[in-house]
């Protein structure tokens, strides 16, 4: 069989794999989970084992550290990777629920119910946990998936998936609502991408060049953020000491993510009070600096930024800062700069924060918070399968409600159209 039959079987089989998912209970549903998440337990040393292997290869290839720790799997991430199954497994099934009932003139009621999506292809690098989280919230939510991996990640992916797929078989639930494609060659992508008509949705996950190919190939809608360019404006209303502590988060509690502050936005009324105390915590932290013209005034060891600077995602501790004449210029600012992923406002300003909630066009905005702070587990959701920026279907952190989509329902007595 060449690739292509193998993805196109794969599809077929998930495709009516997930039409027997659709029909499935919550009851049955939150018993795989549950199920799931024991076994995921009790085959910590196997899974550890499996890991070695991918590790041992990451190593002979000279993979980065943070590559290598993303890759990691130990009993703690396992542990944490049975109890975020859980977590869903206790989430309210969305599948089924009427948003609301209408009664028209004609006295017929019309209304709207969240159902499955169908097949949701996962396409990700390195992090082997993306696996249990993806499988389980595209189960809740009745979806099967089709989950290709990085070659990095391949022996700690597969079996992760074996455990799943045992979990799913006990409940009596077809096994093909989990499919993992092992080809390691990204041909198998474009192939994926190509199967309308089987695969409903692509949800890539992993760096700005896999999401762009995977959008530029995708025959199938994609749901997707190309990058996280994430700005927090500092007003000349703030807690000084308040904005200390959500920008020093924002950028330093784990800088390789995606909803990690990467420019500062400071109003010039403040910038002499501010910006000294907080830019020498940042460098001694290990936070390299740029910033502009006025900025580098206040601080000896500021490098200059480019303009191409300021559209970076650098995913590390480096960090733009720039000094604002007020509000309406950090506006302006994050509209053009940023990636519409998410943006912060720290301000006892009740008014600023609103506007700025209106204003700034991004999936996320806050008011008085970390970026850090976008993420379906910190908003609830339980896992998360990615953030969106699209506007279409789903934006910002997609959970369970975003793996569904709805219908019109209508009950009638005989009305006919005249």
């Amino acid at each position: 069989m060449d690739l292509r039959e193998y993805i196109q079987e794969m599809a077929k089989g998930a495709k009516q794999g997930s039409r027997a998912l659709a029909k499935a209970t919550s009851v049955t549903k939150n018993k795989a989970l549950q199920t799931m998440a024991s076994l995921l337990k009790e085959r910590i040393s196997f899974l550890i084992e499996e890991n070695k292997k991918d590790i041992a290869d990451a190593q002979e290839k000279g993979l980065s550290t943070a590559m290598l720790d993303r890759l990691t799997l130990n009993e703690k991430r396992i542990i944490e990777m049975a109890d975020g199954i859980m977590e869903i497994a206790n989430l309210h099934d969305p599948v089924g629920e009427i948003l609301y009932m209408r009664k028209r003139p004609n006295g017929m009621s019309v209304g709207k119910m969240r159902v499955p999506i169908g097949v949701i292809c996962i396409i990700y690098e390195s992090r082997p946990n993306v696996t249990a989280d993806a499988t389980a919230l595209c189960l809740k939510a009745g979806n099967a998936v089709i989950l290709r991996g990085g070659s990095e990640a391949f022996h700690s992916n597969k079996a992760i998936v074996d455990i799943l797929k045992e979990a799913v078989a006990s409940e009596s639930l077809p096994k093909s609502i989990i499919s993992f494609v092992e080809y390691k060659d990204r041909a198998a992508i474009y192939e994926l991408v190509q199967a309308e008509g089987l695969i409903d949705v692509v949800i890539p996950r992993g760096g700005e060049g896999l999401i762009r190919t995977v959008t530029e190939h995708s025959r199938i809608p994609v749901l997707k953020h190309y990058k996280g360019v994430c700005h927090v404006y500092v007003d000349r209303d703030c807690d000084l000491k308040m904005a200390e502590e959500v920008c020093f988060n924002a950028k330093v509690q784990r800088p390789g993510t995606c909803n990690a502050m990467e420019t500062m936005l400071v109003d010039a009324a403040i910038a002499k009070e501010f910006l000294p105390v907080m830019l020498e915590r940042f460098a001694k932290a290990g936070v390299t600096l740029k910033g502009c013209t006025k900025t580098r005034e206040f601080y000896n060891d500021v490098n200059p930024y480019s303009e191409e600077d300021l559209y970076n995602e650098y995913l590390d501790l480096i960090l733009n800062v720039k000094i604002v004449k007020d509000m309406d210029e950090a506006i302006e600012h994050i509209n053009k700069y940023g990636s519409a992923h998410t943006d912060s406002i720290v301000t006892t300003n009740n008014q600023k924060g609103l506007r700025f909630l209106l204003e700034v066009d991004s999936s996320a905005v806050m008011v008085n918070a970390s970026t850090r702070l976008n993420d379906g587990g910190q908003f609830g959701l339980g896992a998360e399968i990615g953030i969106s920026t699209d506007k279409i279907h789903a934006r910002g952190p997609m959970g369970i409600e975003e793996l569904t989509s709805t219908k019109f329902i209508v009950f009638g007595d005989g009305q006919l159209r005249q």
